[in-house]
């Protein structure tokens, strides 16, 4: 059903190789000012998409566009446009004996497909990356923010087609489990997919695509208050990465404390219920907070509790007796996407680094600066949370691959 658009995708790819690394910057800038100009155009889509979900849905805030969240968007777009272009970097160059001399060079995947859920900023975001990286993207998004998308969509269209651009340089399939299906079994046409979304969507794509799949998104993080953590520090960095943003996946779902640090605990969470944070707490961390946390917000902790991303203003808490047991904790419920430790402890500070297996490793930090533009990458395509190819944070330089260039003179191998 839609195999026009992936030729026509496919097409475009190898047009991108013509483009200059000026004519892309000056579209992208063009695309940012476009963003902001046509914000109401925008905005009154993205209501249209708001309108048919319940504000108590931890989605709602991840669907819901601003003029400030645009600006920000369109902000983004511009670091992307001024962030130097991957391509053509030479990666090593060596003279072989023979006089064969051998370049590895990075080049664009060729044509990216992204699967994601109702976050209408990643439409911008993706396609800037795509864009800078001299790649070619078709999304599929979820029914939730469709409008939303096909507005910015038709922003983006405009802009390339004005530019003289082939405009199936960006594709957006329609919402729905067909589309996804075709895409992620478009071989020969899509070299790669990237799904964002929950841990659901990231097992469906990984389960069913035949096309190479980097996983993004589920971020199950903790931070590890140690036995000598500084409480003043933990009070902030615990609400910063809970309640900055609830529904994004670098936002904490689990404090760890040490059981000699529990009369502190009131005083670590005390900002939490500020924002009306649930917390699921084990029993030793529970005893600890009845009568100082309120208790409408104060829940026993079951097993479900530890290894859930909550996405929304929930928490659970877990008690452990020694650093060991809070790296243990976190091997067996983390995603490897963020963690956390506050400690004023240097041993325990290397070791953490060191011992953690996660794409993210932060020392007295919030995990909340999981985030391409915070780590200087411009936007981001996702978090990825698998060791192959690429880890953390995605942007330009993990939107491509590299190929081998060899020159001679003539050259023949003997038998």
């Amino acid at each position: 059903m839609f195999q026009e658009q992936f030729e026509k995708a496919l097409t475009a790819s190898r047009h991108m190789n013509l483009l200059s690394v000026d004519k892309i910057n000056d579209v992208l800038n063009e695309i940012a000012a476009a963003a902001v100009e046509r914000a109401d155009f925008i905005l009154r889509e993205n209501k249209k998409d708001l309108d048919l979900m319940d504000p108590a849905d931890p989605k709602y805030d991840r669907l819901k566009l601003t003029r400030d969240r645009i600006a920000s968007i369109a902000s983004d777009i511009l670091n992307v446009s001024g962030l130097p272009s991957p391509l053509g970097k030479v990666l090593s160059k060596t003279v072989r004996p023979n006089g064969l001399t051998i370049s590895r060079v990075r080049v664009p995947f060729g044509v990216i497909g992204i699967i994601y859920e109702a976050r209408p900023n990643v439409t911008f975001d993706v396609f800037s990356l795509c864009l800078k990286s001299g790649n070619v993207c078709i999304l599929k998004g979820g029914s939730d923010a469709y409008n939303s998308n096909k507005a910015i969509v038709d922003v983006i269209h405009k802009v390339l087609a004005e530019s003289g651009v082939d405009v199936n340089a960006l594709t957006l399939l329609p919402a729905g489990h067909e589309a996804a299906a075709e895409l992620m079994n478009a071989r020969g046409y899509v070299d790669l997919i990237i799904p964002r979304g929950s841990q659901g969507l990231i097992d469906y794509v990984r389960q069913n695509a035949t096309i190479p799949v980097i996983e993004t998104g589920a971020g199950i993080c903790h931070t590890y208050f140690d036995a000598k953590g500084d409480k003043e520090k933990g009070r902030l960095i615990v609400n910063n990465a809970k309640t900055r943003r609830v529904s994004v996946c670098n936002a904490m779902d689990c404090l760890i404390i040490h059981q000699s640090r529990l009369n502190d605990l009131p005083y670590i969470t005390e900002l939490l219920s500020q924002s009306n944070v649930e917390i699921f707490a084990d029993e030793e961390s529970h005893k600890a907070l009845a009568g100082k946390y309120p208790a409408n917000l104060l829940k026993e902790a079951t097993p479900e509790s530890f290894g859930t991303e909550f996405l929304s203003y929930r928490m659970a808490v877990k008690t452990v007796a020694s650093f060991e047991e809070a790296l243990e904790h976190i091997s067996t419920y983390g995603s490897k996407h963020s963690e956390a430790i506050i400690t004023e402890d240097d041993h325990n500070k290397k070791m953490f680094l060191k011992m953690v297996d996660a794409s993210s490793v932060y020392v007295n930090a919030s995990t909340a600066f999981t985030d391409g533009a915070q780590f200087g990458l411009g936007a981001e395509i996702g978090i990825s949370t698998q060791k192959l190819h690429a880890r953390g944070p995605m942007a330009l330089e993990e939107l491509t691959s590299y190929k081998w260039l060899i020159e001679g003179e003539g050259q023949i191998r003997p038998k």
